[in-house]
């Protein structure tokens, strides 16, 4: 989704982007009353289930929608703040990070000038931090301008923020709430994913038509891979040896030959196809493709880069997610405001859940029951 540009200059480490979404090195600030700022608590007070939880994010009803993976049933409903986006599980199951945005959508096919126009409030900017068995939003953690998706290391001390309007990527200390580092990165950058090993963070630009690599400690960008238009996101096999990102625009995924940062592939999607969201299944044999405009899921033989096969789920079905023994995969259906159950064995729709207003990502994590 293109957002209303802001301008950027030379932005290096930390300084000038941090110092526009409100300083840098400032503490996270905590969520203030009222259901805008994420404080509001869920109708329900009954105790969360045990087992996997799956989390999605609904865009315009700013809410979080917590649904039970064991019989696909809605437990709760938590408010978190604008435009909410990007969502992360934390590894004990006990927090759920959730991307804010102050910026507006604006639609590809409105003119910059109306786009321009609209109202910014990056004070709305931020990580929100929600506390699952609270049913709360306890903090909210700087991002930069923007930041739509992240990714959270194995042991939860470090988010890794793409910010779409500012084309950077910031690293956030969980801990002390606070930015480490901004780095410069490709125009709109939006997928971001850490390598199994943990030494990079990859990270999409979307104008730039590319993927960059950087450094997991020190931010350093080390390489900087050319896919097709406009990737949106990535994943990578279990070995950390191939990456597959998609690429709305050019209706296309790349496979990456990681150690050389070498595109080896590229896989042609149906016609009408945007490809969207991607997962790779535990065992690394297949990769699942969301289409966005195309309505389904495709589905990737790892060993050959042949479509195997398709599953029709909603209407522009966005970020998708994996159960932890990859029997079902959610997606989220942005305008039907719905998620869709898929049944990995026999490519079935087995439940439609009605969620919020425009469901836009989904994560899947342990209950903290």
């Amino acid at each position: 989704m293109r957002n209303k540009p802001l301008p950027v200059s030379s932005i290096a480490l930390a300084g000038a982007v941090l110092a526009a979404c409100g300083g840098g090195d400032r503490d996270s600030r905590p969520a203030a009353g009222g259901a805008d700022s994420g404080t509001g608590s869920t109708v329900s007070a009954t105790p969360l289930p045990d087992g996997e939880l799956a989390y999605v994010t609904n865009e315009d009803s700013q809410e979080l929608t917590v649904i039970a993976v064991a019989n696909d049933s809605v437990v709760a409903t938590i408010p978190v703040g604008t435009r909410p986006r990007g969502v992360k599980v934390s590894p004990d199951g006990r927090t759920v990070y959730v991307a804010l945005s102050g910026s507006p959508k604006c639609p590809p096919t409105m003119p910059d000038a109306e786009c321009e126009k609209l109202k910014v409030d990056k004070s709305k900017d931020g990580i929100a931090e929600v506390d699952v068995r609270a049913r709360k939003v306890t903090r909210v953690l700087p991002g930069g301008s923007d930041p739509e998706q992240f990714d959270i290391t194995g042991d939860g001390s470090r988010l890794y923020i793409a910010n779409e309007d500012a084309g950077t990527a910031s690293i956030v200390d969980v801990k002390s709430g606070s930015i480490d580092t901004t780095v410069t990165v490709g125009a709109e950058p939006e997928g971001v994913r850490i390598s199994p090993d943990g030494k990079h963070v990859y990270v999409t630009a979307e104008s730039d038509h590319s993927l960059h690599v950087m450094d997991a400690t020190t931010g350093r960008q080390v390489a900087a891979i050319n896919v097709d238009k406009r990737p949106r996101d990535l994943a990578f096999t279990p070995d950390g040896k191939r990456a597959y990102a998609t690429a709305e625009m050019g209706g296309t995924v790349s496979v990456i030959d990681v150690p050389t940062h070498k595109v080896v592939q590229v896989i042609r999607m149906p016609k009408d196809a945007r490809p969207m969201g991607v997962r790779v299944t535990d065992d690394g044999k297949r990769v699942f493709v969301s289409t966005g405009r195309g309505g389904t899921v495709e589905v990737i033989d790892a060993a050959t880069g042949r479509i195997v096969g398709s599953v029709k789920v909603g209407t522009r079905p966005w970020g998708i997610a994996l159960s932890s023994d990859g029997r079902k995969l959610y997606t989220a259906n942005g305008p039907s405001n719905d998620v869709s159950v898929v049944n990995t064995g026999t490519l079935t729709v087995i439940k439609k859940i009605p969620v919020g207003k425009l469901p836009w990502g989904v994560a899947i994590g342990r209950s903290p029951a």
